[in-house]
């Protein structure tokens, strides 16, 4: 009887967040239902009028003496639906004789073909739509530079003069504020204005840099190297750690980024990601209820032992700067594959945003900045603060917990997203109003859970 009181206590629990997840499920359901349709219809209307046989269409399309310009869009791309099309047709409303040829790659494998034919031709890779082809010209992408180029060619092209054209001003002469672009130094520059996913990618890198794995690792570090008291070993010790660490799991990222690249089935892919992503937030949130019971995404037991020796080993005081930092090294690679399983989630359902986005090339790369950045903006402050205070406080086992459960609600309301309507992520409201309706269902879990193990006051 005294076993069975826990168990029936554990699957009420659940049970409680299982209908908090369901209906947070629910609610992004019926807020994406009306925008997914309408991008379906607009999808459908756009892939109307196309030609029947893509290849046939662009070959009469480079055999024409007229100006073409070829259109690479798909049913399932937000930004071919929500941007191109309506630019698309003022373009074509604008310029009657130009010839716009819209090719659906998403369900037609004679299409795809094309696509990467085309722009291999034109030394440029097949990564995302929208596309467009005009003359020797390509671009990935939809940008208001791209807009403006294609728009100047197209008038060139025809011999039409703008109305009232602005003299395009020299290129070292861009705009001085920097209001819309932002600088990410080594790593380049992010154009807001270009960029839709930017707050989804801040606020996702966010939420990834509280994952309990990396923040166990870095506290145990911190710990035991504290013990040397010095600052500047803590500082070398730490701040190697994280840039390796942060350099490995961008690699990661990158990689499965191109992994998706590569697929001809983008919707097949998203559903794919969707259910993985599901699975990675349903383990998360069981281990909230029953922590490292059955399939845990946490570091194996049977790894921490090494941990600790790696940790004692960087430690010692008797090695040399340049041996430390090789062996910092050693052990921060190992590290991050050990604990790739336990955040490989937030990567997966970016990656597949991003590439439902459309963005790729430089803007891939920009937005992959801001994630490792403010990815590791947690485990920055948790450095600096064990160099301001020489002290370092652990992860203890409810933190792991209530973190495990905040990473698998937000993973889980991403992955419906996923599924139901992308274009979500693509605005700023959007983003916080699905991130913060999960942070909330996990809120409320937390409280409910503090209250639950609260001790009874006697009376």
């Amino acid at each position: 009887m005294g076993s069975a009181a826990p168990a029936r206590r554990g699957a009420r629990g659940l049970l409680v967040v299982l209908a908090a997840v369901i209906g947070l499920v629910t609610t992004l359901g019926a807020l994406a239902a009306p925008t997914a349709a309408a991008a379906g219809h607009a999808g459908a209307a756009g892939a109307a009028g196309q030609e029947p046989a893509a290849r046939e269409a662009v070959a009469s399309a480079e055999d024409d003496a007229g100006v073409t310009l070829v259109y690479f869009r798909s049913e399932t791309c937000p930004v071919c639906t929500n941007e191109a099309d309506p630019w698309l047709a003022e373009l074509g409303e604008e310029h009657p004789d130009l010839d716009i040829r819209s090719i659906e790659v998403s369900t037609d494998p004679q299409a795809q073909d094309v696509f990467r034919q085309m722009m291999e031709r034109r030394g440029e890779e097949a990564r995302g739509v929208p596309a467009f082809v005009l003359g020797d010209r390509a671009w990935v992408g939809l940008t208001d530079g791209i807009r403006s180029e294609i728009e100047q060619l197209v008038r060139a092209a025809l011999d039409e003069a703008p109305d009232d054209a602005p003299e395009a001003a020299p290129e070292d002469e861009a705009d001085p504020t920097g209001a819309e672009t932002l600088s990410l130094g080594p790593l380049g520059t992010v154009d807001l204005a270009a960029q839709p996913m930017l707050a989804a990618t801040a606020l996702i890198g966010f939420v990834d840099g509280f994952n309990p794995c990396s923040l166990w690792v870095l506290t145990v570090l911190l710990a035991m190297v504290l013990h040397s008291g010095s600052r500047g070993r803590i500082a070398a010790v730490g701040g190697t750690f994280l840039l390796v660490t942060a350099a490995i799991y961008g690699l990661f990222i990158a990689g499965l980024f191109t992994v998706l690249g590569f697929a001809d089935e983008l919707r097949a892919v998203q559903i794919a990601v969707a259910v993985l992503a599901l699975g990675f937030a349903a383990v998360s949130i069981k281990d909230f209820l029953a922590f490292k019971q059955g399939l845990s995404l946490s570091i194996p037991d049977r790894f921490k032992p090494r941990i600790y020796r790696g940790g004692r080993e960087l430690r010692r005081t008797d090695r040399s700067l340049p041996a430390l930092l090789g062996l910092t090294v050693v052990f921060a690679a190992g590290i991050a594959v050990v604990e790739l399983p336990c955040t490989a989630g937030f990567p997966l359902v970016w990656s597949g945003l991003v590439a439902d986005a459309g963005v790729a090339g430089a803007g891939f790369l920009g937005l992959l900045g801001t994630y490792l950045t403010v990815y590791l903006a947690v485990e920055i402050a948790i450095l600096v603060g064990a160099l301001v205070t020489l002290r370092a406080t652990r992860l203890q086992e409810v933190h792991g917990r209530y973190l495990k459960l905040i990473g698998g609600t937000v993973m889980a309301a991403i992955a419906v997203v996923l599924l139901a309507d992308p274009s979500l992520m693509e605005s700023v409201t959007g983003s916080f109003g699905v991130v913060g309706a999960a942070l909330a269902v996990a809120a409320a879990a937390i409280a409910w859970d503090r209250q639950r193990t609260r001790p009874a006051t006697r009376v």
